[in-house]
């Protein structure tokens, strides 16, 4: 759960530092290089950037990489500030007018339209740069059936909700792309991203459906559909650090997909899958409390940090390194022996949970608590400034 150099940059910390984000930039590295070798060479591989925007992630990834997946003008701008020439897709629901404008102005490369509005706004808008195609794929709101999506962690497709368009609107969408009115803006394929937190057999099947949706309205509407985005979602096992998606069996399935498909190209998006396992926050116990039967551990920071466990609900896995500093105090430090512990933060909510009845062998005031997959979805989504705690200190391997 703890590589051997994480833990030493853990123990090496001043208490001052603490909190801190560890990211192991090497291991991430060759986590991502494995990915892509396991990937046919016709599926291309693009980062989704709110996973984890952090400077010298996007940086790690790039060799790695074939472009990065964007969903707002801000993630857009930072990502081409610091690597201004990779290639970018532009998704999201919800763009705004000076969002679609600095697209443009920035030469992305594929638009994900998520409505005929936003087609429309994108026609007009593309007016202004009639030196250069604008190329787009349709997002699609796929149903798939009660069974196909049970167990995703979340769901964007499949049923009702913002994300994306009914097929019919997507047809209709194609059939405005056919006419003049649409100048240079062109279509590329189709966009669905329908759930995350699947495995690599479920990811295989909801892939199958895309393209095979995909297959048949290219035939009906007799056109090329070149490109199809299957989105991301590979499934993180909080509960088993240990646990890790199917790559090669994925892989291997979309090269089976693909066999009679030569001139498709399929683009996957993942975000948590590439990154989570390079994070670790790391913290002290800073109070160990009794309480109507339980025991609770008070540690420095708090979820405005990680905020990963309250967002998704489960307990985040984590190990302990023990302190070697002398006990300062005339006091006896507290500690706990083989038991179970909660391991709260300071803010001043019951939500504040890391994990809950953990078992520990010993844990003491002073002790260094490391939470694990904390690479992904963790400080960026944090509200950092409640009760205007001190941020935690970053440090990259």
């Amino acid at each position: 759960m703890i590589t051997p150099a994480v833990r030493t940059r853990v123990a090496n910390l001043d208490a001052a530092e603490l909190p801190a984000y560890i990211h192991d930039l090497a291991g991430l590295r060759e986590h991502a290089a494995t990915v892509r070798a396991a990937l046919p060479a016709r599926v291309e591989l693009y980062y989704a950037a709110k996973a984890n925007p952090a400077p010298q992630i996007l940086a790690a990834l790039a060799a790695h990489v074939s472009g990065y997946e964007v969903s707002s003008g801000g993630e857009l701008a930072h990502v081409l500030a610091h690597l201004p020439t990779v290639p970018v897709a532009f998704g999201g629901p919800g763009k705004t007018v000076d969002e679609l404008i600095a697209a443009l102005r920035a030469g992305v490369g594929r638009f994900h339209v998520e409505s005929r509005h936003e087609l429309h706004q994108l026609i007009a808008l593309a007016a202004r740069f009639p030196e250069r195609d604008v190329d787009v794929l349709l997002r699609v709101n796929l149903p798939l059936g009660p069974h196909l999506l049970h167990g995703a962690a979340l769901t964007m497709g499949g049923d009702s909700g913002p994300f994306g368009m009914d097929p019919f609107e997507v047809e209709s969408c194609l059939r405005l792309l056919a006419g003049p009115d649409a100048g240079r803006v062109r279509i590329r394929g189709i966009h669905a991203h329908l759930a995350s937190g699947l495995d690599a057999d479920t990811q295989l099947a909801v892939a199958e459906r895309i393209l095979g949706w995909t297959r048949d309205v290219a035939v009906r509407h007799r056109i090329a559909l070149p490109d199809v985005n299957i989105g991301g979602g590979m499934a993180v096992d909080y509960a088993n650090w240990a646990a890790r998606f199917d790559w090669t069996r994925f892989g291997a399935g979309l090269g089976r997909l693909l066999t009679d498909r030569p001139d498709l190209t399929v683009r996957i998006e993942p975000g948590r899958a590439l990154t989570a396992y390079c994070g670790w926050y790391a913290t002290e116990v800073l109070d160990l409390k009794h309480s109507h039967g339980r025991t609770f551990a008070v540690l420095r920071g708090g979820t405005h940090h990680l905020r990963t466990p309250a967002a998704k609900g489960h307990d985040q896995p984590c190990a302990i390194v023990p302190t070697t500093s002398p006990w300062p105090y005339p006091w006896p430090r507290p500690e706990i022996h083989d038991t179970e512990v909660t391991l709260t933060g300071q803010l001043c909510t019951p939500k504040d949970v890391f994990a809950r009845r953990r078992p520990v062998s010993r844990l003491r005031v002073g002790d260094r608590v490391v939470f694990a997959l904390a690479g992904a979805y963790a400080w960026n989504i944090s509200h950092h400034d409640f009760l205007m705690h001190p941020h935690p200190s970053f440090h990259y391997l």
